[in-house]
């Protein structure tokens, strides 16, 4: 229970009184008129147990009230938050924190240790130091790490001031519906370590579920493999904000070697960051691989592709382009036309043959038979396997070929041409009895009467 100051008199000047909280943007929230109540020595500190002023307020609309927990010498002492107890500058707990920048804990945990050392630091803290700058060995370690900048929070997660699980819900009883201020929600398990924290132990950095987990989660992070291709010196820069300009981009990424050209593309968002040596752009791409961050986002960083790749000419041992192996299973290419043909774009005299062998089995045509004897023309063929149609009337024998020697011009030979019962059926017309007419022809020139 809280002291009271008319009651216990006992130090009593080393109450904290204080304006304004110390919080972090989540435990503020996103609400830019916010109201807040004030009550002076309302509780004691949940970790020196010194009476200290605390403040309560809603950090936005369907979110639970918050309130202060601990006094703000012992939130300078971690450079933490008075709300939820995470670090002010990264958003982790104080055992990533401490673990990465290698911060022994010297804060003693008896009650007669405890109150003199807080003491010592506010009068230290009285005689004109910073208020704003953590204390303790906190403010000592001044180094970055690289776990820091890749398990880093860069925005506020407002996520995690939502309401509280409606116990009523979970048992079936709740009566209130939509008005209710608590969540309808299937609690978590029971099991699952991050269902019991402790306040005091994520305070003094030992046994925090919360920090094992992302300590297990650094572990897995993957890491930038460089390419083999060794003539690859460009590195992808994504995830940019609209304000970043080239000068920034050369800015922070010159320190790591002499860079030859940077590209923007303020489009997608990106640019690409050429180095002039290989070894500069594997330093580089280590030390800012999910650690860079750039107008308050954190930037991807990603090797660039081999030109060669993309244009599908690759270099060998020496360096020499060379062509890629073709892909198996693909058809060979066509054979070349011959000289021949070069001239002869329409095909008029020799047509383009292609060699049996080139061509699959499937798309072969099949084999053509002769036309027999009753067809009317040579270039009416059939299939192998093709029945022949049926003879046609009139025209069971075949019709004799016209030769200069044969007897075509004979009153015999007319006779036995077939009966002709409409124009179109006319041999003479169709071109087969040519010999026949001419010979008709010159014996009617002969005859003619004088």
């Amino acid at each position: 229970m809280a002291m009271s100051k008319t009651t216990n008199t006992y130090n009593r000047q080393n109450w904290e009184e204080s304006e304004f909280p110390v919080l972090c943007q989540t435990c503020l929230g996103d609400n830019p008129y916010i109201r807040m109540t004030k009550e002076r020595f309302g509780k004691e500190c949940k970790i020196c147990n010194r009476p200290f002023t605390v403040f309560r307020w809603c950090p936005g609309a369907r979110m639970r009230f918050k309130k202060t927990e601990i006094c703000q010498t012992c939130c300078r002492l971690k450079n933490v938050c008075q709300t939820c107890l995470l670090d002010l500058e990264y958003g982790l707990p104080i055992q990533v924190r401490d673990q990465a920048l290698r911060i022994k804990d010297d804060l003693p945990k008896s009650d007669v240790n405890k109150e003199y050392y807080i003491q010592n630091i506010d009068a230290e803290v009285a005689k004109g130091g910073d208020v704003s700058l953590p204390a303790g060995s906190v403010g000592k370690a001044a180094a970055h790490s690289d776990l820091l900048m890749k398990l880093a929070r860069t925005s506020p997660y407002y996520k995690r001031n939502r309401p509280h699980i409606c116990s009523f819900w979970v048992k079936g009883e709740c009566k209130r519906g939509e008005e209710c201020p608590y969540r309808h929600e299937k609690p978590t398990d029971p099991d699952d370590p991050l269902s019991d924290q402790n306040i005091k132990d994520r305070y003094y950095g030992v046994n925090d579920p919360v920090a094992e987990k992302l300590l297990k989660r650094a572990e897995a992070m993957p890491k930038l493999e460089p390419p083999e291709d060794r003539s690859i010196t460009t590195l992808y820069v994504g995830n940019l904000s609209e304000k970043v300009t080239e000068i920034e981009l050369r800015d922070n990424f010159y320190q790591y070697g002499e860079i030859r050209n940077v590209t923007l593309v303020p489009r997608q968002q990106c640019a690409f960051v050429q180095y002039t040596t290989r070894s500069a752009a594997e330093v580089a791409a280590e030390r800012t691989f999910n650690k860079l961050i750039l107008q308050g986002r954190r930037v991807t960083i990603k090797w660039g592709r081999s030109q060669a790749r993309q244009t599908g000419v690759g270099r060998d041992a020496e360096g020499n382009f060379s062509e890629l192996e073709p892909v198996p299973g693909l058809p060979g290419a066509l054979p070349l036309p011959s000289d021949d043909m070069h001239s002869n774009y329409f095909n008029l005299q020799q047509p383009y043959s292609i060699a049996p062998s080139a061509i699959p089995p499937m798309l072969m045509p099949p084999p053509i038979a002769a036309s027999p004897a009753s067809f009317f023309f040579p270039s009416q063929v059939r299939p192998v396997g093709m029945q022949a149609p049926p003879p046609i009337p009139g025209f069971e024998a075949p019709l004799p070929k016209a030769t200069p020697s044969s007897s075509a011009s004979s009153p015999a030979a007319l006779s036995s041409a077939p009966k002709v019962h409409y124009p179109s059926q006319d041999p003479a017309r169709l071109g087969a009895t040519q010999g026949v007419n001419k010979a008709k022809w010159s014996e009617m020139m002969h005859n003619e009467p004088e």
